[in-house]
C-alpha cells in the first residue's frame, strides 16, 4: 500500500531554516500533485504548499517569500524548504499526495520555532 514518510522536523530558533521531506512508496504511479498542511494545537489543519507533477506550485500568503516547495517526480519525493521562521508556523506539519485520483497522508513530523 503508499505509504508517506516525512523528515527533517525538529527545534529551531526564530529566523531559522528548516527543510521537510517526505516521499511515497508502494506504488508505481507518480503523485498527480503533492503537498504540506500543518496543524498547530488547538487550531485546524491549514494548507501550506502544494506542487504538481508539472511544477505548478500554490502557497498559502502566511509562508510566501519564507517557504519553497519542490519535488523530484522519478522518486516521488516532495520538499518543504522553510526559512525565516517564526513561532506561529510551530504546529504538526503533514505531507499528502493524490495518487490515482486518491489522497494520502503521512503521520506528520513536529516543527517548533522557539528560542
Amino acid at each position: 500500500q503508499v505509504q508517506l514518510v516525512e523528515s527533517g522536523g525538529g527545534l529551531v530558533q526564530p529566523g531559522g531554516s528548516l527543510r521537510l521531506s517526505c516521499a511515497a512508496s508502494g506504488t508505481i504511479f507518480s503523485a498527480n500533485v503533492m503537498g504540506w498542511y500543518r496543524q498547530a494545537p488547538g487550531k485546524q489543519r491549514e494548507l501550506v504548499a502544494t506542487i504538481t507533477n508539472g511544477g505548478s506550485t500554490n502557497y498559502a500568503d502566511s509562508v510566501k517569500g519564507r517557504f519553497t516547495i519542490s519535488r523530484t517526480n522519478a522518486k516521488n519525493t516532495v520538499y518543504l524548504q522553510m526559512g525565516s521562521l517564526k513561532p506561529e508556523d510551530t504546529a504538526v506539519y503533514y505531507c499528502t499526495a493524490r495518487i490515482v485520483a486518491k489522497d494520502y497522508w503521512g503521520q506528520g513530523t513536529q516543527v517548533t520555532v522557539s528560542s
